[in-house]
């Protein structure tokens, strides 16, 4: 076998190498896979660009090796052309135990905790408190925290659901409110959540806050009509936390965990107590009101659209975020 795997390297087969891969996998040889991915690595110098087989010898590595060999793989300079962010992939099917031996100090370790947390599972003591490689973020989830929609990563494809909502029927006529200083933050938490769909792929965000309600923040977006629907905080929180984690049409994804961070921070901003974090929003977010909006108009592709109405202070704000493609959640 490494006879041949010299001649593929040499002459820069590329699918020869892929399928090697996969012959190691299978064979349970992970050292194997490992030549495969470093030789495939260094095979540039060359003049060979044969950083699809090194990628997803990672993304195999990370899938299905032992943890020792699947945590090594959590690098910045891994995965690059996986199907998914390693930190991610390695966390499916590894528990916290098996991989925290494995993972030094640093904000990958993190996230992958965070991902076995979104996972169910509680990292820290025996009762209850955190672990501080969870990160910023508890190692548990909370009582009001929303289910959030996983990744579902195979040997040659992934999966990424979307949340499971019904979609607003019942049209109705908005009213342009006016913009107000006080809600600025919040749109913005709001737009920086999702801007990946614009800046990574082919996608439109946009964000406003209002004096108002729900139908002023989306009048101030520019629609006269659209289809509405109040929805709970679990709805609402997981639609945002999925769009925060996903790519879109044509972006990377970026995962769970990033999904849970941004979800959290967009909270504490729209509840206003972003100038304590770290800190549990759940609480002060639970007065805000959320729908779920469509326009006027056929709609494809990716989208997260939602208000969200702070009665208390008189605001609201409206998100508009879209990817126009086939529909999401697709191999």
């Amino acid at each position: 076998m490494s006879g041949n795997l010299e001649q593929w390297l040499g002459i820069g087969d590329l699918d020869e190498l892929l399928r090697e891969v996969d012959r190691r996998c299978d064979a349970g040889d992970w050292a194997g896979v490992e030549q495969v991915r470093f030789r495939s690595r260094a095979a540039i110098e060359r003049g060979h660009q044969l950083w699809p087989a090194s990628s997803y010898a990672e993304y195999r590595l990370a899938l299905d090796a032992p943890a020792d060999r699947a945590a090594a793989v959590i690098t910045d300079e891994s995965g690059y052309m996986a199907l998914g962010p390693l930190t991610e992939v390695v966390a499916q099917g590894h528990t916290w135990a098996e991989l925290a031996p494995h993972l030094g100090p640093s904000a990958r370790r993190s996230i992958v905790a965070q991902e076995r947390v979104i996972r169910g599972v509680v990292i820290g003591g025996d009762e209850g408190d955190d672990d501080p490689g969870a990160g910023e973020l508890p190692g548990r989830l909370l009582a009001w925290e929303p289910p959030y929609a996983l990744a579902e990563y195979t040997a040659d494809a992934a999966r990424f659901p979307a949340p499971e909502i019904a979609a607003p029927i019942d049209m109705v006529a908005t009213v342009a409110g006016d913009p107000s200083p006080d809600a600025a933050d919040g749109a913005h938490a709001l737009v920086e959540s999702v801007r990946h769909w614009s800046s990574h792929s082919e996608g439109t965000v946009r964000a406003v806050g209002v004096e108002g309600g729900a139908l002023d923040a989306l009048g101030a977006l520019g629609h006269e009509r659209v289809r509405l629907r109040e929805c709970t905080s679990a709805e609402a929180g997981s639609l945002l936390a999925w769009a925060a984690a996903d790519g879109g049409a044509h972006g990377r994804r970026r995962g769970a965990a990033t999904g849970r961070f941004e979800l959290w921070w967009a909270l504490a901003v729209l509840a206003g107590v972003d100038d304590r974090w770290p800190l549990d929003p759940g609480p002060d977010a639970a007065r805000l009101r959320y729908g779920l909006w469509l326009p006027d108009a056929p709609v494809t592709g990716w989208s997260c659209r939602l208000t969200v109405a702070d009665d208390e202070d008189g605001l609201a704000w409206a998100l508009d975020a879209s990817d126009a493609s086939d529909a999401p959640g697709g191999d």
